[in-house]
């Protein structure tokens, strides 16, 4: 993939809905894309880098039992990632159990790497500061086994 310091070109279709299956060293999981008007550029950014094999090889860097397993980081320590920053597209969510959201820090890594709520997480939602863009809709076993340094081996996107 090319080196980028801004966000992809549009590689979606709004009117689909996207899927992701992510076949990880645990097994596999499914990840539904929330609707794309939603979210617009960070459903976009997860498909292009994942149709772009972005993702293929990397490994999940953090585990906090009962709250979240992140991955998507080029450097695998939790400071890599693009060189560019998403916006801001929060939206409304509770944050349940499986809920998949953007990582976004003062490190500028709100690019690549991506969370699931192992918990419910309401108070993600008010903090105006994660991209809510997806749920995870089978593999949640897969998930709570996932641990540090655990592989992305690949990840599918279907759209209907």
């Amino acid at each position: 993939m090319e080196h980028r310091t801004t966000p992809p070109p549009n590689v979606i279709d709004e009117s689909k809905k996207y899927s992701v299956t992510v076949h990880t060293s645990r097994g596999d999981f499914v990840i539904a894309l929330v609707q794309p008007k939603v979210a617009p550029e960070t459903v976009n950014n997860f498909v292009y880098l994942a149709k772009n094999k972005f993702y293929e090889g990397l490994t999940f860097h953090r585990v906090v039992p009962g709250f979240v397993v992140q991955g998507g980081d080029p450097l695998g320590d939790g400071t890599g990632g693009p060189a560019y920053k998403l916006p801001d597209e929060s939206n409304p969510s509770k944050w349940p159990r499986g809920t998949v959201g953007m990582a976004s820090s003062a490190a500028g890594v709100s690019g690549s790497q991506f969370f699931i709520t192992l918990g419910d997480a309401p108070f993600l939602g008010s903090n105006g500061v994660y991209n809510h863009f997806g749920q995870v809709t089978s593999g949640m076993e897969v998930v709570d086994t996932i641990q540090v340094g655990d592989t992305m081996r690949s990840l599918d996107v279907s759209a209907s």
